[in-house]
């Protein structure tokens, strides 16, 4: 990764840089990704709070935060869903928000239990775990 990567949501609006390597990578199958970002899963690669900056638009960015689960971030003017984490947490940046390639790739699949039956998993050769990766 040469940093740092950028990326943004949709509209332009909120911007932001990772100026860290990236930790690790993964497909994440869980209810919550599929209805968050309306796809059979999502692709998040982790990085450390400290690695993490919004340099646009930050007024934009509205946390939601479940009950069971950690903060979910996305840009209020068009809805795109851009990271998870934060503050004192690891940083889950939604990959398809980013300008370029970060230089890593997903290296499991987690929470395959909650796939849907009308997508299969992409025979990869990648490790599968039934929930969160151990």
């Amino acid at each position: 990764m040469s940093a740092p990567v950028t990326g943004g949501c949709a509209c332009g609006a909120v911007r932001y840089a990772v100026t860290a390597p990236f930790a690790g990578a993964s497909y994440c199958h869980c209810h919550r990704c599929q209805r968050r970002t309306g796809t059979a899963w999502s692709i998040n690669a982790a990085v450390p709070p400290e690695g993490f900056e919004i340099t646009q638009g930050a007024e934009l960015v509205h946390t939601w935060t479940p009950e069971d689960g950690f903060p979910k971030s996305f840009c209020s003017q068009c809805g795109s869903a851009l990271f998870s984490g934060g503050g004192d947490l690891t940083v889950g940046v939604r990959m398809g928000t980013l300008d370029a390639d970060p230089g890593i790739r997903p290296s499991h699949h987690q929470w395959v239990e909650s796939a849907p039956d009308w997508e299969a998993i992409p025979d990869d050769g990648l490790p599968r775990h039934p929930q969160a990766r151990p």
